[in-house]
């Protein structure tokens, strides 16, 4: 690989178009010896590999909170219906170690929460300290659905962006690291794995007819994805958007952002102030 997957995945700010963006594309694909590209069945080999070294750098996470660090990560995954969001979770999270690990998927707003400021329930869900947080959609939601389906008026909309940045600026000071992740699909995918649904009976119950009436919206959600990623990509939180038609390349993909992620961010155990000889000479086998 060339580059790092943040360099190559980052969105380019404000001057980026989702439209240019090939979900086909695979971006720093491993390259076997040969010089032909991994192919599914070794990208998961890939992940496997990367996965002890996400696990290992989780686990100094969650060991370095216990020293009074109030540091974590957040792990916000957008994308269309389909896009993948709980294949990602499943095959790239599992990576890391039961402890430290928190997981929430943000359906439709409850009665209880429409009360609130939109952000109320994201709040009551970020990761403490040590830990790794992910939310299956989140605060976006509240960008994308919303001006899709005309929720609120535009300067409400407009308000939104400016209180997502402020809030992930808070995080970000707070000591949370944002790793943002847009997975991106074309029509045709789509339709590919609705289609998948269909066939196989132990699927029906995860397709809804409304999904149907949501990709009639199609241009209306790329263009709401297009304002999301040119407001909301910023220095301290940025954007990287993974062409994920393909589901290895997507698994693959968003487990290096992890691991490079966490690498940098570079967690230490805390030092400890044992006295080991001491205490292996008591627990020596009695004579």
């Amino acid at each position: 690989m060339g580059t790092s997957m943040r360099a190559a995945l980052a969105f380019a700010g404000g001057s980026g178009q989702l439209a240019d963006i090939d979900s086909s594309a695979r971006p720093e694909l491993p390259i076997k010896k040969n010089g032909k590209a991994k192919k599914p069945k070794q990208l998961q080999d890939e992940l496997t590999g990367a996965a002890e070294r996400i696990a290992e750098v989780q686990e100094a996470l969650w060991a370095e909170a216990s020293g009074g660090s109030k540091r974590s990560l957040l792990l916000v995954l957008q994308g269309i219906d389909t896009a993948g969001k709980g294949g990602t979770i499943e095959h790239v999270v599992s990576a890391c170690g039961p402890i430290g690990v928190e997981y929430t998927a943000f359906k439709r707003p409850t009665k209880t929460e429409l009360r609130y400021d939109f952000l109320w329930r994201i709040r009551r869900k970020l990761p403490p300290p040590g830990v790794v947080g992910i939310f299956d959609r989140s605060h976006y939601e509240d960008v994308l659905v919303a001006r899709v389906h005309d929720l609120v008026p535009s300067d409400v909309l407009d308000a939104r962006y400016d209180s997502i940045n402020a809030f992930e600026r808070e995080l970000v000071d707070a000591g949370t690291t944002v790793l943002k992740c847009l997975l991106h699909i074309s029509y045709d995918t789509q339709r590919e794995r609705l289609l998948s649904r269909l066939e196989d009976p132990r699927k029906h119950w995860k397709f809804k007819v409304a999904d149907l009436d949501e990709r009639a919206r199609w241009a209306d959600y790329q263009a709401a994805f297009q304002a999301m990623l040119a407001k909301c990509d910023t220095d301290v939180a940025p954007w990287f958007v993974v062409p994920a038609d393909s589901k290895a390349y997507r698994n693959w993909a968003v487990g290096e952002l992890l691991r490079e992620t966490l690498e940098t961010m570079s967690p230490q155990y805390p030092p400890g102030d044992l006295d080991v000889p001491a205490l292996v000479k008591r627990l020596a086998p009695p004579h």
